[in-house]
């Protein structure tokens, strides 16, 4: 197994939402990229720290997507999840 293939990396983002009781985000030009992680325990932390720091807006909200999926060659198709589906 190669480096690469090993490798699960995690997205974490976030920002304002319309309605903290949906997906939507209010700007898509003001969205948070806070880093690409290379395992799920890093991201969790980096996400945790983020919610953290915002837990005052209850509009603002950060997920962690993961990449890894998204770059499966074995996969005829990567499964994906649209937000707000």
């Amino acid at each position: 197994m190669t480096q690469s293939s090993q490798q699960r990396l995690h997205l974490v983002f976030g920002g304002e939402l319309v309605d903290p009781q949906k997906t939507v985000f209010r700007d898509v030009n003001d969205i948070k990229i806070v880093g690409i992680y290379p395992n799920y325990a890093a991201a969790f932390n980096a996400w945790k720290g983020e919610a953290q720091r915002t837990v005052d807006n209850a509009h603002m909200r950060f997920f962690i997507a993961h990449l890894h999926r998204l770059r499966d060659e074995e996969l005829e198709a990567a499964p994906t999840e649209e937000l707000g589906n």
